[in-house]
């Protein structure tokens, strides 16, 4: 009898979920805005089977319009911030390919739909640091300059998680240095930059709380010669741009 109640609670939950994700692109905004709350707070109560319906829906319908997606994935980013503690590693896996997909599906930056991906990728990165990296770098390879976002989403990273992120910054560095004189556009001029930034944000954090780190050993003269060699490009190469911006 127990089985048949929980049977029936898990196909009503499920069932529920899609209906409120289908109603997520009413034409009315209130009406959106109240589906979208709705699916949040089933999911802080169902987070396993709600998220699994959202990866189930993105997946299904590949030519969903742009907005629609973006409430799914932000839907998903609300429910995953407030019930991490509660995901298991294969679900984190799930998610953390599909946001993945959807981020640099498109070549372009398109950025409310690439935004709300990484977003989700940086939630998720705050306690499964090492499956969001696993994926994030397939997309980070030497020689190839990244989408706008994969960098931007390691950018966020790196605050949202110092502990976890300062060990993989080495060979970060590493990587980004020679892209940066592949850069060309602006835009990612700009957001290797801010990337730069942030990276040195988190390990002057990271070496400020060494009692607290992983590990101690960790030294400010292990990442200066990279950090170095990027800002010598930065003021000697691109701040002499005649386009003062």
């Amino acid at each position: 009898m127990f089985n048949e109640a929980s049977e029936w609670e898990t196909n009503y939950t499920e069932a529920f979920s899609v209906a409120l994700i289908d109603a997520a692109f009413d034409k009315d905004e209130c009406v959106r805005q109240e589906v979208s709350q709705a699916l949040r707070e089933l999911g802080y109560r169902h987070p396993r089977l709600v998220l699994l319906a959202c990866h189930s829906y993105l997946s299904k319908h590949s030519k969903l319009v742009h907005v629609h997606r973006i409430i799914i994935l932000h839907s998903m980013e609300a429910i995953v911030k407030e019930t991490i503690s509660q995901l298991d590693q294969s679900l984190a896996r799930m998610v953390i390919s599909l946001a993945s997909e959807e981020m640099t599906r498109s070549k372009e930056v398109l950025p409310d739909w690439q935004e709300a991906a990484s977003n989700l990728l940086v939630a998720l990165g705050c306690r499964f640091i090492n499956e969001v990296m696993e994926e994030i770098l397939q997309k980070f390879q030497p020689g190839i300059l990244p989408h706008f976002f994969v960098v931007r989403t390691l950018a966020n990273l790196s605050t949202a998680n110092v502990y976890g992120m300062v060990p993989f910054l080495t060979a970060i560095l590493g990587t980004m240095l020679p892209m940066l004189g592949m850069a060309k556009q602006d835009a990612m001029k700009s957001v290797f930059t801010i990337a730069l930034g942030h990276f040195s944000e988190s390990i002057l954090e990271y070496l400020a709380n060494l009692d607290k780190a992983p590990d101690p050993t960790v030294r400010k003269d292990a990442f200066s010669s990279e950090i170095y060699a990027s800002y010598e490009i930065l003021f000697n190469v691109w701040l002499q741009h005649k386009e003062t911006k």
